[in-house]
């Protein structure tokens, strides 16, 4: 009978998959945006060191709460793929969270606060909004809705 031991240091991308409950695709996707990390096989085949499976749990988790990709990889940034994270590393990225998602809820709170003015005002103004343009700061960006042709970031 095999032992916890004795399992392989290395998993497939099938393996990963099935264990993370990620599809091989985003498991491609992932190791392309540098958020995990793969090793090659003699036969050229990905193999991925058992501590993807937690770094897949913290990305998942991180999507979870709304952080794009851009922002996990930020947020993972001091763990390099491939090293399994310490307490301490894990201390130090949820203080991460902890500001970011402090961030959001400040906004959220604001934008809570004030669509109801907004919504009851009619100005339908992107000049004088106090919501999307406060003291007026995008008059130099030019004429119109400037937010609007704006492309979102993205993922």
């Amino acid at each position: 009978m095999a032992k916890a031991t004795d399992a392989p240091s290395f998993l497939s991308v099938g393996e990963v998959a099935e264990r993370s409950g990620v599809p091989v695709s985003a498991l491609h996707f992932y190791e392309a945006k540098g958020l995990i990390g793969a090793h090659r096989s003699s036969g050229n085949q990905r193999r991925y060191s058992r501590d993807v499976l937690r770094r897949i749990a913290i990305l998942r988790t991180a999507q979870s709460l709304g952080f794009s990709l851009s922002e996990i990889a930020g947020l993972l940034k001091p763990i390099p793929p491939g090293r399994q994270p310490t307490a301490a590393d894990v201390r130090a990225m949820v203080a991460g969270w902890r500001a970011a998602l402090q961030a959001r809820i400040d906004g959220l709170t604001e934008l809570r606060d004030k669509l109801d003015g907004c919504i009851g005002c009619g100005c339908l103004s992107h000049d004088d909004c106090p919501l999307r343009n406060p003291a007026d700061r995008l008059a130099a960006s030019g004429r119109g809705a400037v937010l609007l042709g704006r492309q979102p970031p993205g993922p």
